[in-house]
């Protein structure tokens, strides 16, 4: 039974006062919203919006994204009360030691592992297409062998440009987070600036005829559209892992997951609508759907703008998805179960810094060599799967009587985190079944580490302190 060993919150909040392993706390709420929505806005509104629209939702894609929203912004209510009660590194794997246990918080630590690595490797692939695409209108061009993941029928070897986008990120982590969040911030302000560009230049071509038929595939095509542009959505959880980097995180944390998701929202929806009136959706079935509907109303100057934003977009995204990965391996490793290198931090610079260049080298090889295809939707479940186990986590928490009154409060419990797991759980079976497959292989690989190594290291076989057991 010691495998569901528990730890107080109160031990949770005092680890992150111990010396060596102390985190500096800069961000405000401000900071905390364009990380959100520097993770949300990026790969999901420039590139996916046009592939849901073509192959399943037609210009129902604003219900997909509806949907998926309401998915999120349940979530996001659990997320933010968590943040608030729980103020420490980690997001879920955090959250599910001091509700559910040691075993059940190593399988969400695992799970967001793949969520976060594997969605950074994506998407500094997508970056590098943006990138080569933005210099080969200058006329310069990568060598072959080294603009894509390792296909030797197509002549590619390695992904160059994806490996040096997570080479400059890495670099920029491990600046300090002060520094990071202010570059993001000015990502973000250019990117919300070329697509309310978009907004207002695309609103003037809309043809309502070409929102019929609005339904095309029916409902379940809308939902099939929904758990597609669900990746969209996924970052506004990585918000939660800068918590012990945030002054007044009982305030702030619910501020910053909130407003950000609520502002992705309104944006996917507006961008969505304008998209799929001015261009038929079946003509949207292409890499750079937004960029090709100013194309395609003879605004190519705008177009040009747009392929900026992406590149802008896609950058911040990477960003944040890095920062989040680095923040879950030092969550891991400060309890044990993962090697005490991943928890080290800088004294000067007050960051994780081997862990980060670790973090590199790890989306390097999964950007620069290996074909990613559909990893977008074994993501998806990773993030689904988390949100869930969080959703479910609040019913736990209400009834645990140590923990803290005070900060944000999700409302209408237990109805709020209910409707949270079943949209979630919804969106997951409408995912493919390999997409399944491939996702318990990766759980059960993650319970051969923990037994290998985690259960043995955990800092709970050398101090009962926080402990309670399941009876």
């Amino acid at each position: 039974m010691n495998l569901f060993r528990k730890k107080s919150i109160e031990a949770l909040i005092r680890e992150t006062g111990q010396k060596d392993v102390t985190l500096k706390k800069e961000l405000g709420a401000f900071d905390l919203s364009l990380l959100g929505i520097g993770a949300i806005i990026g790969t999901g509104i420039f590139v996916l919006t046009g592939v849901a629209a073509a192959e399943h939702a037609g210009p129902a894609l604003i219900l997909s994204f509806v949907l998926s929203g309401l998915a999120c912004v349940f979530a996001a209510l659990c997320y933010a009360e968590f943040a608030s009660t729980v103020p420490v590194s980690g997001s879920a794997y955090t959250y599910s030691y001091a509700t559910f246990g040691e075993l059940i918080a190593w399988v969400l630590g695992w799970d967001l592992i793949l969520e976060y690595g594997l969605a950074s490797s994506a998407v500094a692939s997508g970056w590098s297409g943006y990138f080569q695409g933005l210099l080969a209108g200058f006329g310069i061009h990568f060598p072959k062998a080294l603009t894509s993941a390792y296909d030797p029928a197509n002549g590619t070897f390695i992904d160059l440009p994806a490996i040096l986008i997570a080479f400059v990120i890495a670099l920029l982590l491990t600046q300090g987070v002060k520094k990071s969040a202010r570059f993001n911030s000015i990502m973000v302000m250019i990117k919300l600036a070329v697509v309310i560009l978009f907004i207002v230049v695309g609103a003037w071509y809309v043809k309502p005829a070409n929102w019929t038929p609005f339904m095309p595939f029916g409902f379940s095509g809308v939902a099939t559209g929904a758990a597609t542009v669900f990746f969209a959505y996924i970052g506004f959880d990585a918000v939660s892992t800068a918590a012990e980097e945030v002054k007044n995180p009982q305030r702030n944390m619910p501020i910053g997951i909130i407003a950000s998701l609520l502002v992705c929202t309104v944006l996917y929806i507006i961008v969505s609508a304008i998209l799929t009136g001015i261009v038929p959706y079946t003509h949207l079935d292409v890499k750079n759907p937004v960029a090709f509907a100013l194309n395609y109303i003879h605004q190519d100057w705008a177009a040009g703008f747009i392929s900026l934003g992406a590149i802008a977009g896609i950058t911040t995204v990477l960003l944040v998805m890095m920062y989040g990965q680095t923040r879950l391996f030092y969550a891991i490793s400060r309890d044990g179960l993962l090697p005490k290198v991943f928890s080290k931090v800088d004294k000067k610079k007050q960051t994780p810094i081997v862990n980060t260049w670790i973090t590199f080298f790890l989306v390097s090889i999964f950007a620069g060599l290996v074909p990613l295809g559909k990893l977008a939707e074994l993501t998806n479940i990773g993030t689904l799967f988390a949100f869930m186990t969080v959703s479910v986590g609040i019913l736990y928490l209400r009834k645990n009587k140590e923990a803290p009154k005070t900060g944000f409060r999700v409302p209408f419990v237990p109805l709020v985190p209910i409707l949270a797991f079943i949209f979630c759980g919804y969106l997951a079976l409408q995912l493919p079944a390999l997409t399944w497959y491939s996702f318990v292989i990766w759980l059960v690989i993650g319970l051969f580490v923990y037994f290998g190594y985690g259960r043995k290291h955990s800092k709970m076989n050398n101090s009962e302190e926080g402990v309670r057991k399941i009876s």
